[in-house]
């Protein structure tokens, strides 16, 4: 296919500052500038996606926001406008895409931002509305329904929608696509009168304490709202600009001369050479000096000043000594009966025979041989008195 791009004339609008301005891209405008489907008297319903930037840019203005559903719905743009921006052209560049043909169509959105004479609203409540999605939201009848029950509760002077935000950009979550739950949506307005009896409801205690467990609070003119729209009361905000202090402090500016501190006087290129023999001293010496003592001293009461034997045989007592002794001797006369007592010989010291000869073999020890350190088992290599089998040899060689 080959990719043609159609510009539209440009569209002026003209916004106030601080009021919502909500655009319509229309997919029934934008379809005059692509073919219909070859067949005559088919209905052209062409699936269509929209791009919006700010000319030179890549995205739009950070207070303008833009959504569309679907490729067969229209696309959205609303934002509210800002006093920064006011005498300031904002040219929006608006492409429509057919993703039929891959053709293109564009046209150029000047929005001229107006100074709106008695902005800001003094008064301002923000409601969230759980049972509507943005783009349901910003169309014209159920803006304006919603806004006639505020009026009905209210009852301001005037009455100006503020902005829409999708509970989306709040940090909230896409729901489960079960039973036609909706995303959630949060309206700004703004009124010229203090909040009414019925908006205040929402700062009883009881109301606070049946927020805080997850609880509707009773708010008498919850009805007004409850035909058509579903609103979380806890989640209302009120905002009475009249009683918020300013901030600001003046900046008292001064001449722009600093102090007189005298004359600078930068430091010298030369580097003076530095002993370093005083630190070693100090880090190293006098403590290994100090450690050398301590061990001299320790080494003096551990070795020189051993009391002996001698010394600790007169300071015991004699009954003491007396015990002590007989103690060892008659553990040397035990041991010295256990040695001479007749035990069995165990059957590795029991005379053999000799494999060859038939000679008994006597034991490889005499009866005096101390058996304290001999082995139960001996191997071959311990026998003195063995000898070998000859083998048997082949025959004819004998």
């Amino acid at each position: 296919y080959t990719i043609l791009s159609k510009v539209h004339s440009d569209r002026n609008v003209y916004p106030s500052a601080g009021v919502l301005f909500v655009h319509v891209l229309e997919r029934e405008y934008f379809k005059g500038e692509f073919p219909p489907y070859p067949k005559t008297g088919e209905i052209s319903n062409d699936p269509i996606t929209f791009n919006t930037n700010l000319m030179g840019y890549p995205d739009r203005p950070g207070w303008l926001r833009y959504i569309q559903r679907t490729p067969y719905s229209d696309g959205v743009l609303y934002g509210s406008p800002t006093v920064e921006n006011v005498g300031k052209p904002t040219v929006i560049e608006i492409t429509a895409y057919n993703r039929r043909t891959f053709e293109t169509a564009r046209h150029n959105l000047i929005i001229n931002i107006m100074s709106a004479e008695d902005f800001p609203l003094p008064y301002q409540a923000e409601f969230f509305i759980r049972n509507m999605n943005v783009e349901e939201m910003l169309a014209s009848e159920v803006l304006g329904d919603f806004l006639g029950a505020v009026k009905n509760v209210w009852q301001p002077e005037r009455l100006n929608a503020i902005n829409i935000t999708s509970a989306l950009d709040r940090g909230g979550r896409v729901p489960l696509p079960i039973n036609d739950m909706k995303e959630g949506v949060y309206v700004m307005v703004g009124a010229d009168v203090p909040f009414s009896s019925c908006l205040r409801e929402v700062e009883n205690p009881q109301n606070q304490l049946r927020c805080s467990q997850e609880m509707e609070p009773v708010i008498t003119c919850d009805k007004k709202f409850r035909t058509q729209f579903h609103i979380d009361w806890c989640k209302i905000s009120l905002v009475d600009n009249t009683k918020q202090v300013s901030t600001f402090q003046e900046v008292i500016r001064g001449e722009g001369i600093l102090p007189d501190g005298g004359e600078y006087k930068p430091p010298s290129d030369t580097l003076k050479s530095r002993d370093y023999y005083s630190d070693f001293l100090i880090t190293l010496a006098v403590p290994s000096a100090i450690a050398l003592v301590l061990f001299l001293i320790l080494a003096y009461i551990m070795c020189c000043r051993r009391e002996g034997v001698e010394k600790r045989n007169m300071q015991t007592p004699d009954i003491q000594l007396v015990h002590h002794s007989a103690i060892q001797k008659s553990t040397k006369e035990l041991r010295d009966m256990s040695k001479n007592r007749e035990i069995a010989w165990p059957l590795s010291t029991l005379p053999v025979f000799h494999p060859v000869t038939g000679e008994i073999v006597p034991p490889l020890h005499t009866d005096s041989y101390d058996n304290t350190s001999m082995p139960l088992m001996q191997t071959q290599q311990n026998l003195p008195h063995q000898t070998q089998i000859p083998q048997q040899q082949s025959a004819g060689q004998y």
